[in-house]
């Protein structure tokens, strides 16, 4: 890859449904995990890019919460950076979602989905010739995704979605380079006009397998960490994993007892409370008598006199416990309020 502009695809358009209430209110990406979204965290991957100043980012949001918020989110938090936007109305697959933006695609580009946080560095890119990349990482059972199958020189020869065998456990989790865009939505364009589909989805991977048909070289970048914002638990478990590569807040309150790793805004009221192991607190909460283990709590949120434990608390919400000190395993959506 030479300095030219490297367009960096991000599809967030999904419903989100199985992070229920959370994503009635804004899109996935927008939920916090480890004291951050988790776009925040996406984005932080693309530092190691050879030329990370000349990254063109297009996000490809869903109708209403995604063309409202994700817009807001980057010009606030990114306000220097170089995006455009596309709607994704129609939920028809990732390569569907890579034609409606492809006035955008020139030259070298990588997709990466707003739900894949991985350990990589970017920096090879600089001298990659393969025409596509594909990050992968051995899992025990590859039923649930989709795999990499790679011939005896190490080339990818195709790739399955969703295989029925547990033979190969290389899967593809969800980041792709290619050396050029064009090439790609060649193959997309094939892909669409003989409808190869997968449950009334176009899949990415059929068009990488149509590009590797026509002599496209397609060789899989490995990698050991690969964490997930897909469900409430894996989002939780994420939370966990990325707490124990921080550094300690030193937050301070009033009788506060914060057992590390944590997150904790420095904004945070805490009063008689005990804070972790593995808990995020985010800007402007107020905690009262309370435990918190194993949970986020966004910003702006309540909570008193309640133990909370593998809980996710959306922003401004309120949660008055019985103060009891029974453990509650709560998923409480943006603005609510519970009191038991």
């Amino acid at each position: 890859m030479t300095q030219e502009t490297i367009k960096i695809v991000i599809p967030m358009a999904g419903w989100g449904t199985r992070m229920r209430p959370h994503t009635w209110s804004k899109p996935k990406p927008l939920v916090s995990v480890a004291g951050k979204t988790s776009l925040e965290h996406v984005m932080d991957m693309f530092k190691t890019l050879p030329n990370p100043e000349a990254a063109e980012f297009v996000f490809i949001v869903g109708p209403y919460l995604g063309e409202l918020q994700v817009p807001a989110f980057i010009k606030e938090n990114y306000p220097n950076l170089k995006a455009h936007y596309v709607v994704q109305g129609e939920m028809k697959g990732q390569s569907h979602a890579l034609w409606l933006a492809r006035e955008y695609l020139t030259g070298p580009m990588i997709m990466c989905f707003s739900d894949t946080l991985m350990e990589t560095d970017f920096s090879f890119l600089a001298n990659e010739e393969a025409d596509g990349v594909a990050w992968v990482m051995p899992v025990e059972d590859p039923r649930r995704f989709g795999v990499a199958e790679e011939g005896a020189d190490g080339w990818v020869t195709r790739f399955i979605e969703k295989p029925q065998s547990m033979d190969n456990n290389l899967v593809v989790v969800g980041c792709y380079y290619f050396k050029s865009a064009e090439r790609l939505l060649s193959a997309i364009d094939d892909q669409m006009k003989r409808g190869v589909m997968l449950k009334n989805e176009y899949f990415l991977t059929d068009a990488i397998s149509i590009m590797i048909t026509g002599g496209a070289k397609v060789r899989t970048q490995k990698i050991d960490t690969w964490l997930d914002t897909g469900t409430i638990e894996a989002t939780l478990d994420t939370n966990r994993a990325l707490l124990r590569s921080r550094q300690a807040d030193g937050y301070t309150g009033r009788q506060v007892q914060v057992f590390e790793p944590s997150a904790i805004h420095p904004s945070a009221e805490i009063v008689n409370s005990t804070i972790g192991p593995f808990a995020s607190i985010g800007a402007n909460c107020r905690i009262e008598n309370a435990q918190i283990a194993d949970s986020i709590v966004e910003a702006d949120c309540e909570i008193k006199d309640a133990t909370l434990t593998r809980s996710l608390v959306g922003k401004h919400a309120k949660v008055k416990g019985r103060g009891d000190g029974r453990a509650m395993k709560l998923n409480v959506g943006d603005a609510s309020s519970i009191e038991l």
